[in-house]
C-alpha cells in the first residue's frame, strides 16, 4: 500500500489541467501497486515536471502539492528537501554546480518553473545568451545518476529517480540506462519524462508504463494563471489564447505589452504590405529592446492566431469563427484588400521563424526576412529568394 488514506486528489494543490491524466495516476495510488517505472510524455509546457515532482512526493508520504488528507508520513516539506528524491535534467557539456543548484531551486519554488538549458539557456533577461545544446553524457550518467540508483530508502517507499527530457540521452548513456529498468529493484522507482518519444529506445518504452499528457486547453491556462499565478480573469484568457497550451511559457507574458504590441502587429502587416522600411525597422527594432524572448514568442502566436483569423474569414465569412472578434474591421478590410494572399504559406513562415527564435536567432533578423515575404505572399506571389537561401534575404532588404 502507498498510502493509508486512499481517498485523495492526485495534485490538487497544484497541478494544472490534464484530468485524464490525473485520473489515471489516481487509479495507480488507489489500486497501491506501484510500477518500477513511469515515463510521462507531453509537449512543452502541459506540466511534465510538475506531475513528476507530485508523484515522486506522493509515492514517499510528502503532503505538499497533493493534499494528503492526514495520510502523510514525511516529515518534509517538499521533494527538493527529501533524501530519497533525486532529480536530474540535461546538462549542456560545461555547467557549474552553481548554475545547476539555482535552477533546481527555482523548480522547488515552482514546479512550472522553465529551467531547461535549451529553452533558457539563462536565467536573467540581462544576461547575453547563446543557444546550448542539454543532454545526457554517459559521464553524467555514471558519475551522478548511477551512483544514486544503489541508495536505499531513508525515509520513504522508494529511492525515487527523476529524470527529466530523458529523450535527450545520448545512446551510450540510453544503453547504459536501459540495463537498470531490465533488472529493476523493487525499492527504486524511475519516473522518466520526454517530449519526442520517436527519440527514445524502444525498449526503454516498453519497459515503462505510460502517462499521457496532452495540450493544455485556452480554460486550462487561463484557470491556472487565475488560480496560480493572480491574473485577472480577462487577461488571464488573453494570455492562454498566445499560449498554445504552453503554461509554463504563459506566465513570462507580459499581458499589457503584448496588447499594445497586437496594435503594432497590424502595423507590421500593412507596413509589410506598402514595403514601408523606416516604419518597419522601427517596430522591429521596439519588439527587440521591450520584449523577452518569451513575450517575443507570444507575440509571434498572436500574429499567428490573427493569420489564422484572415484565413478563417476569407474562407467562410463567419465572424462567430474568429478569434480576434474585437479587430473585425481590421481583419475584413485585410481580406477585401489580399484576396489572392498566400496566408497558410505565412503561417509556415511564421511557425519556422518561432522555432528560431527558441534557439536564440535575434528577432531583428527573424521579422526583416519575414516582412520581405510577407509583401510577396500578400500578393499571391513566390517570394524571389528561395526559404533555402535565406542568408539573402539581409542584402536584399537592404537595396529596396
Amino acid at each position: 500500500m502507498i498510502l493509508q488514506n486512499r481517498d485523495i486528489s492526485f495534485g490538487d494543490r497544484r497541478l494544472v489541467g490534464q484530468v485524464k491524466a490525473k485520473d489515471q495516476i489516481q487509479k495507480i495510488l488507489k489500486s497501491g501497486r506501484l510500477s518500477h517505472s513511469y515515463l510521462i510524455t507531453g509537449p512543452d509546457g502541459s506540466g511534465k515536471t510538475a506531475f513528476a515532482l507530485a508523484l515522486a512526493e506522493v509515492v514517499n508520504g510528502i503532503d505538499h502539492y497533493t493534499d494528503l488528507k492526514g495520510s502523510s508520513f514525511s516529515k518534509k516539506t517538499s521533494w527538493f528537501t527529501h533524501p530519497d528524491i533525486h532529480v536530474f535534467i540535461p546538462l549542456p557539456s560545461k555547467t557549474s554546480d552553481g548554475e545547476l543548484k539555482s535552477r533546481l531551486e527555482l523548480l522547488a519554488n515552482d514546479p512550472y518553473e522553465i529551467i531547461d538549458f535549451s529553452s533558457r539557456p539563462v536565467l536573467s533577461d540581462t544576461e547575453s545568451s547563446k543557444n546550448l545544446q542539454a543532454f545526457y553524457s554517459i559521464a553524467y550518467y555514471h558519475e551522478e545518476i548511477r551512483p544514486r540508483t544503489v541508495y536505499k530508502p531513508n525515509e520513504g517507499n522508494r529511492t525515487v529517480i527523476v529524470i527529466n527530457g530523458i529523450d535527450t540521452m545520448r545512446k551510450e548513456s540510453a544503453n547504459a540506462f536501459l540495463k537498470l529498468l531490465e533488472e529493476p529493484s523493487d525499492k527504486i522507482l524511475f519516473i522518466l519524462t520526454a517530449s519526442k518519444t520517436d527519440q527514445l529506445l524502444p525498449t526503454i518504452v516498453s519497459r515503462c508504463q505510460q502517462i499521457r499528457l496532452n495540450p493544455l486547453s485556452n480554460e486550462e491556462v487561463a484557470n491556472g494563471l487565475i488560480r496560480f499565478d493572480g491574473i485577472d480573469q480577462e487577461s488571464a484568457q488573453f494570455l492562454a489564447r498566445l499560449a498554445n497550451g504552453n503554461y509554463s511559457v504563459s506566465r513570462f507574458f507580459d499581458p499589457e505589452k503584448l496588447k499594445k504590441s497586437r496594435v503594432e502587429m497590424i502595423d507590421f502587416l500593412r507596413f509589410s504590405y506598402t514595403q514601408d522600411v523606416a516604419d518597419i525597422l522601427a517596430i522591429i527594432q521596439h519588439w527587440s529592446r521591450s520584449l523577452n524572448r518569451e513575450n517575443q514568442i507570444a507575440l509571434c502566436n498572436s500574429l499567428e492566431l490573427l493569420l489564422r483569423d484572415l484565413l478563417i474569414y476569407s474562407e467562410t465569412k463567419e465572424s462567430a469563427l474568429i478569434t480576434n472578434r474585437d479587430q473585425m474591421e481590421v481583419i475584413e478590410k485585410f481580406c477585401t484588400t489580399m484576396k489572392d494572399a498566400k496566408i497558410d504559406q505565412m503561417i509556415e513562415h511564421l511557425q519556422h521563424l518561432k522555432e528560431l527564435l527558441y534557439q536564440n536567432v535575434q528577432l531583428k533578423y527573424i521579422f526583416t526576412s519575414l516582412s520581405f515575404r510577407f509583401f510577396y505572399q500578400m500578393r499571391g506571389l513566390e517570394p524571389p529568394i528561395s526559404k533555402h537561401n535565406s542568408w539573402q534575404h539581409l542584402p536584399a532588404y537592404s537595396e529596396l
